[in-house]
């Protein structure tokens, strides 16, 4: 088995080999995108209100999510790189030590979101049925995170060693799980009582919990090419910081956007709660088009990671050109539907007149970001598979906060129909950090990478 999965990451055709391992993450990405939406469909034929709850909590679920995946992204890069080096032990403690840290991300997030969940929906001074089903929602997904937590860590592991087909069915399980009950729950339908925003979480924590439980019988009934072992486990801080110094940048530039958000919404609400509405509609709308690029990436970066720890350099290039050209294509069919339809996209949410004159044009405006955005990302997920997540840190900081922020404060002076403006501009800029940061990296990390000739 380990010479079989040694020569998959090694030898295989590179095209042969992203397609293998990203389209199964690229399809339960795209069914988790279309959960996003269901999930707000359902809630904003319930009530306006309740889609205003989901739009400002939307920040706390991002930041459940970055700190999940940015922990996961860390012993992705630290398992693989090892496995390419040969260092299988090192890879089996990695491995061990993420399930560790799931729970303690899990009980830390549960602390905080009792404390510190009507605080967060006080600062908007939102309406109190606004308020009321805000702190629903954030007090049952935070309580049980711990189950999110855990599954994206046993996800991350196995698509270190290259198995993308448990890690795609474990989140199919959890998205068809959460869009069965969603409905079930939230209007009251086959004898369930109707719970509203109450219900939607609930129907999404029971399904992180079935992907969750999915995961683990996999994890102790099917053979992997790293083991986790938890009985004899011993925590060591050198472990935890290789899995953190590229877990903590991804992090920090995941959280990012969850606090980029929640200041957003504190600009827009001062135009209206259409304007927040239309701010979090187009957060769902965009996943459709940014989650299978990341999709992607979960594909790709196993296979960089891989062939940076073997000193496998020209594989490593190739994989990063032809990750490019995929996120490009994906990119620019986003960018045409949001051109081109705009009105259908938010009427699927029951858009009221007012959503629809705010949303219409920020749409269009926003979607010119999406082509530069995909350079962005796979320079990022290069950097992170070579283990200098720093660098992703450094462009998501200058995108969101030194140029986003700044520019939709200053843009909401003149009216909200120019706050869109925002989107487009720091990712142009952010675009040129990142081709300056790659061919840094590039030259001092890659060019002379100690290796025969590979053939992609």
């Amino acid at each position: 088995m380990e010479q079989n999965k040694e020569n998959k990451m090694a030898n295989t055709p590179m095209l042969k080999l992203i397609l293998s391992m990203s389209v199964p993450a690229m399809f339960s990405m795209l069914v988790q995108a279309l959960y996003n939406i269901v999930d707000s469909v359902y809630v904003s034929h319930y009530s306006p209100d309740a889609l205003t709850a989901l739009s400002l909590a939307f920040p706390i679920q991002s930041l459940i999510i970055a700190v999940g995946v940015g922990t996961g992204i860390g012993i992705n890069s630290l398992v693989s790189r090892r496995l390419g080096e040969g260092r299988r032990e090192e890879a089996d403690k990695a491995a061990s030590h993420g399930m560790v840290l799931g729970v303690i991300n899990g009980l830390v997030t549960a602390l905080l979101g009792i404390l510190f969940t009507g605080t967060f929906f006080g600062s908007f001074q939102p309406t109190q049925t606004v308020f009321s089903m805000g702190c629903q929602y954030v007090y049952t997904v935070t309580i049980c995170s711990l189950f999110v937590y855990v599954e994206i860590n046993v996800e991350k592991t196995l698509q270190a060693t290259g198995n993308m087909i448990y890690p795609m069915l474990f989140q199919l399980t959890g998205a068809i799980v959460n869009i069965i009950l969603d409905p079930i729950m939230i209007f009251g339908y086959l004898g369930c009582p109707e719970m509203g925003v109450f219900g939607a979480a609930l129907a999404t924590v029971i399904g992180q919990f079935c992907a969750l439980a999915f995961s683990v019988y996999v994890l102790r009934t099917k053979s992997h090419e790293v083991k986790i072992n938890l009985r004899h486990f011993r925590f060591e801080g050198s472990t935890v910081k290789n899995i953190y110094q590229v877990g903590i940048p991804s992090i920090i530039m995941q959280s990012i956007t969850a606090f980029l958000v929640t200041l957003l919404n504190g600009i827009l609400i001062k135009f209206s709660e259409a304007a927040v509405s239309v701010l979090g509609v187009y957060f769902k709308l965009q996943s459709f088009v940014f989650m299978p690029v990341f999709g992607l990436t979960q594909g790709v970066m196993p296979i960089m990671g891989y062939s940076y720890g073997a000193k496998k350099k020209q594989r490593l290039v190739s994989a990063l050109k032809i990750g490019i050209v995929f996120a490009i294509v994906i990119m620019a069919v986003g960018f045409a539907i949001f051109q081109l339809v705009p009105d259908l996209l938010l009427d699927i949410f029951k858009a009221d007149p007012e959503v629809m004159r705010i949303g219409v044009p920020a749409l269009k405006i926003i979607s010119l970001s999406f082509i530069p955005a995909a350079l962005g990302i796979l320079f990022s997920t290069m950097f992170q598979a070579v283990g200098l997540g720093t660098r992703s840190l450094i462009v998501s900081v200058l995108r969101q906060l030194v140029l986003i922020l700044p520019s939709a404060y200053l843009f909401a002076r003149i009216g909200v129909e120019y706050v869109w403006y925002s989107f487009p501009l720091a990712e142009g800029v952010s675009f040129i950090v990142s081709v300056l940061l790659f061919w840094q990296v590039y030259r001092k990390y890659v060019k002379n990478l100690d290796s025969p000739l590979q053939v992609a």
